[in-house]
């Protein structure tokens, strides 16, 4: 790799020209050292000039991490010092900033909790007493006992950034695995929990990420996918491969694990290991990439661990389709799959008569997208999206439809897990505006017993929610919901968020957020556009935006913003655009594709360079979504619509919206290079004297287990930024009215 080797300050500096005035004072933005890298792609020459930004800010290992890696890491360290010092002094300048992290505060501190689970005869939750940095994991011996705690993350770190990334329960329900992420890092680190004692056993397992857990039905192990230990200094950047399937006895050190799945021919396969709930079987779920598609292998479990790719049986051999497992009934399995079906079916396959002319429908596709489905007290509970909102069925097993489950709103619920012999079940349920209630669901009757609503500062009765239909630019109708409070002026006047993600088959639905209420009460409209490229229609809408069709994504954000301006809602210099990791991808596209449509820009975590994304961590997973510039027939529509390449080409002058970047130093998802690049190269061609800056977080990866604290902070320094770049006046942050 190319490297920049030149001191900090050389790197670092201020530009006079680029200052921006600010409540009777000057700031300037760092002078980011201009390089000259370039790379040849088929034959075209790409500059690079900000190279150099790629380098991790922070080197895990530096006593064996190479000189020239530490020197750059410095030079980088010192740039980003440098641009939060710009931000946060822009930022603390904002006189409605305190208030909103007061609102902000006393919004976010209400008890949170997850639907119970039941483990063995035992009840597991998570609840969150307000302003705690991580939920706490407790554990009842009955619905109506007294919870104790199982896990207290808080206990891990002072500042919160250690969280617990995963959880799962032997058989019994009297161990519990549990996986627990530093500083937002995908890598993960395993141990396991006796339930009764609230004590670890000496099991520490590492180097897993992309892996859950999946224990033997006899409670003394469990299968689990890792990676090969990374070289030192490249923990946050080198590509992830090689995955392997183990199984890890208990008591025994991690070095003994016995290797059960590899497939050395194909280093970019993932794999991952299930067994039934009978713990008769185990399978391997084999993928490549982000696209739901995979392979389907199988072995007995009753003759003990099987051991290497030879014991395992050929269930899929094709990675054409989605087939994703719901459980089994004897040598019956039932997964649900979009195979001669877009939106989603069931079927059942028989391991002993696994032709393809001998599987069954259970239940057929719908005009709804079926999204999953689970298999409790011997019914399916099918979870569809009807226009992007939840719809959950109940089913026989033989697929016999029972009833469909009621909710209060349009919105979102989740849950509805369990076992064959369970009578009930657990579910959540929120919206925009109606904050999460978590209900008992009796499987027998189909009643539903709300256990606990949460209590948050708001009146929901005073925000209200509608759907509209609006077409894109090729005519297609894109749907969209707009919340807001009652009563507002279709006058152009209002500030607007406009929300959105697009891609990788995943569905943005109706969901409770603090900050989005605490927008509201300024006077803010939040909007949802449901883009193509994601999974509220099933595979064909997702279709409809990947690859050589992304850019109906782009035309689809794009449209929704003309239709909130020609419908009245707002206009330009009142409209902001928000989106993180894919959705921070569309925010840049589209912020250099139309530059005069928008007053602010708020690109998360972004994938800012399209030629380089598949050359780091968990980047070369989204080479199905987005194609590669190593193919010669994508690399020029990459270059076309790739965010940090199209600043490069913009004019210099060109007068860009409001922008925060925000990202984070250790995040090993979407490294924060992407967003280091694209911030210094709009930093270059921004003409305006409005700010276009960018927020590094430390300590904090892609978002997953962020602690409270830097949540409330982020949210407060989002939602001041847009008071200032909107023009937004009034008491912001302070509650319209009080509660009856």
């Amino acid at each position: 790799m190319h490297r920049i080797r030149l001191a900090a300050t050389a790197l670092i500096g201020v530009v006079a020209l680029t200052g921006l005035a600010l409540a009777g004072q000057t700031f300037q933005y760092p002078n980011t050292k201009h390089g000259d890298h370039k790379d040849t792609y088929h034959g075209q020459e790409v500059a690079d000039p900000y190279r150099w930004l790629e380098t991790p800010v922070k080197i895990k290992d530096e006593a064996n991490a190479p000189p020239e890696l530490l020197r750059d890491s410095a030079d980088v360290k010192a740039w980003v010092e440098a641009e939060n010092a710009v931000t946060f002094a822009y930022l603390e300048s904002i006189p409605e900033r305190q208030p909103i992290i007061e609102r902000l505060t006393k919004l976010w501190d209400y008890e949170r909790y997850s639907p119970p689970s039941r483990q063995g005869n035992r009840y597991v939750f998570s609840k969150n007493n307000g302003l705690q940095n991580q939920s706490v994991v407790y554990v009842m011996e009955s619905l109506d006992a007294e919870p104790r705690v199982l896990i207290d993350p808080n206990t891990l770190s002072p500042d919160g950034t250690v969280a617990l990334s995963g959880a799962s329960y032997s058989d019994d329900g009297n161990l519990m695995a549990y996986g627990l992420a530093s500083a937002g890092s995908d890598w993960n680190e395993w141990r396991v929990r006796d339930v009764r004692t609230g004590n670890d056993l000496e099991d520490h397992l590492k180097w897993i990420k992309f892996s859950g857990i999946s224990w033997t039905k006899d409670g003394k192990g469990f299968f689990y996918s890792r990676f090969p230990e990374p070289e030192a200094g490249k923990e946050y950047q080198a590509l992830n491969l090689n995955m392997r399937v183990y199984y890890h006895t208990l008591g025994t050190p991690q070095s003994d694990d016995l290797l059960i799945y590899e497939d050395p021919s194909n280093p970019e396969h993932n794999f991952g290991a299930f067994v039934s709930d009978d713990g008769k079987y185990l399978g391997i779920l084999t993928s490549k990439g982000t696209d739901n598609v995979n392979l389907v292998h199988w072995a007995s479990l009753e003759k003990g661990i099987p051991q290497g790719a030879d014991k395992f049986t050929t269930l899929i051999d094709r990675m054409d389709n989605d087939y994703s497992p719901i459980d089994n009934d004897g040598s019956v399995f039932f997964f649900r799959t979009d195979l001669d079906a877009p939106k989603g079916r069931v079927i059942a396959i028989d391991l002993n008569n696994p032709a393809r002319e001998n599987w069954k429908t259970i239940i057929p596709e719908a005009k709804e997208v079926l999204q999953g489905a689970s298999l409790v007290g011997n019914r399916f509970f099918a979870s569809y999206l009807k226009d992007a909102a939840s719809d959950v069925r109940v089913f026989e097993i033989d697929g016999k439809p029972v009833r469909n489950v009621e909710f209060p709103a349009i919105g979102t619920a989740g849950g509805f897990g369990g076992k064959r012999e369970h009578t009930e079940t657990f579910y959540a349920f929120s919206s925009f505006a109606y904050p999460p209630s978590i209900y008992r669901y009796d499987i027998a009757t189909g009643k539903s017993e709300l256990m606990r609503r949460a209590q948050v500062d708001m009146i929901p009765e005073q925000y209200e929610t509608k759907q509209v239909f609006y077409p894109s630019k090729d005519g297609t109708k894109i749907p969209m919901f707009i919340t807001h409070k009652k009563g507002i002026k279709l006058d152009g006047s209002n500030p607007t968020l406009l929300y959105a993600y697009g891609g990788f088959d995943i569905s943005i639905t109706p969901s409770f957020s603090v900050s989005r209420v605490a927008w509201m009460e300024m006077g803010g409209v939040y909007a949802v556009a449901n883009l193509r490229g994601g999974g509220e229609y099933g595979k064909e809408w997702h279709e409809a935006g990947k690859g050589l069709k992304k850019q109906n994504v782009f035309d689809d954000f794009i449209a929704a913003g003309e239709w909130l301006i020609a419908n009245k809602y707002t206009r330009t210099d009142k409209l902001a655009i928000q989106g993180g990791s894919n959705g921070g991808l569309l925010v840049g596209a589209v912020m250099a594709q139309r530059p005069d449509l928008f007053g602010a820009a708020l690109p998360a975590v972004g994938v800012m360079d399209m030629l380089r994304f598949h050359k780091f961590t968990a980047g070369r997973f989204w080479v199905d979504e987005y194609g590669s510039s190593d193919d010669p027939e994508l690399f020029p529509y990459l270059l076309g619509y790739s965010p940090y390449h199209a600043l490069l080409r913009a004019p210099k002058g060109t007068r860009f919206p409001s922008t925060m970047v925000t990202t984070a130093d250790t995040d090993d998802r979407v490294v924060p290079g992407h967003s280091f690049k694209f911030a210094a190269a709009l930093q270059e061609k921004h003409g305006g004297d409005n700010p276009v800056l960018i927020r590094i977080e430390t300590k904090a990866g892609h978002g997953a287990g962020k602690p409270t604290k830097k949540i409330i902070e982020e949210n407060a320094d989002i939602l001041a930024f847009l008071v200032k770049s909107l023009g937004i006046s009034g008491k912001t942050g302070l509650p319209v009215t009080e509660h009856n």
